[in-house]
């Protein structure tokens, strides 16, 4: 593995949230923070990640999170610190229940909810891992698809994310894609190794997750992320965690896009881990908007 302590670092440190293990009103209070960015708004995958670790405060530790369902209500700003407010909704003999909002000026910017259960064994089956995928190190990097161009989105893209990502379907960075199928795939891992501790790596799942969910019905259009005048937002998120894994070791994101229409996409992804186990399924609709369908409004 590649190291580069400062961009897992990164992602550590906005795991890690301030406040105290108690409740307030009928709240767990936590403060999270956001790194340096060019961006103007938060990234959607960091308030996920970050809500996850602030309701993960609030349960046993033998409880893993097992989903989460939530909705993206307003941009957050990378400049203010984020407010956690989790509310303790149900705590049974094998599953607890949670609720987190994500405030910022007293208004939500995220709201979900979200499941933890203890260890159980029953019933085992899996869709299979797709079939003759090259392996990671044979795949360019990000940043010798896209490091040499002198943007500041360009240069956070190739060298400032926490994840080293390689493509192996065609990427739609810059036009010339020709293929226009709604189905991708990648191979991401962290940049260094994570701690040990399991519910750091499910939480950096998530934010990872949110990186190209949309990608898919973008491509099925030829639409690349250069496109002069594309709107883009997360809308929802739901995630399920099956399998434990690492994410300091390579993970096969495989995406699909069922469905675009009225200014939205659908995008689904499964995560697989090395020895083919599928450990994460997730499900994202976005906005889309292209200037050239604008009725000028």
């Amino acid at each position: 593995m590649t190291e580069d302590l400062g961009t897992t670092q990164i992602l550590l440190d906005l795991l890690n949230l301030d406040g105290e293990d108690q409740a307030r009103t009928d709240e767990d209070i936590f403060i999270g923070h956001t790194p340096a960015q060019n961006r103007p708004r938060v990234f959607g995958g960091q308030v996920l990640a970050q809500s996850i670790i602030a309701a993960t405060r609030t349960i046993e530790p033998t409880r893993a999170i097992h989903s989460l369902h939530g909705y993206f209500l307003r941009p957050g700003d990378p400049n203010q610190t984020i407010t956690f407010g989790v509310q303790r909704l149900r705590d049974g003999r094998s599953f607890s229940a949670r609720r987190v909002h994500a405030y910022q000026n007293g208004e939500p910017i995220l709201s979900m909810i979200t499941s933890f259960q203890e260890p159980a064994i029953g019933l085992e089956h899996h869709d299979p891992m797709p079939i003759d995928v090259p392996e990671p190190e044979s795949l360019p990097t990000t940043a010798d698809l896209v490091g040499h161009f002198d943007h500041p989105v360009a240069k956070e893209w190739a060298f400032e994310r926490p994840f080293d990502v390689r493509h192996v379907s065609e990427p739609i960075y810059l036009p010339g894609n020709s293929s226009k199928i709604a189905d991708s795939a990648v191979w991401l891992r962290t940049t260094s190794a994570m701690p040990d501790d399991l519910s750091l790596h499910r939480a950096a799942l998530a934010y990872a997750s949110d990186y190209m969910l949309l990608e898919p019905a973008l491509r099925a259009h030829g639409v690349p992320w250069v496109h002069r005048g594309l709107s883009i937002a997360s809308l929802d998120h739901a995630m399920w965690w099956h399998r434990d894994f690492r994410v300091d070791e390579w993970l096969l994101y495989v995406l699909h896009s069922p469905s675009a229409s009225s200014a939205r996409g659908l995008g689904t992804g499964k995560f697989y881990n090395k020895a083919g186990e599928l450990v994460a399924t997730v499900a994202q609709e976005g906005m889309i908007r292209l200037p050239e369908f604008s009725d000028g409004h």
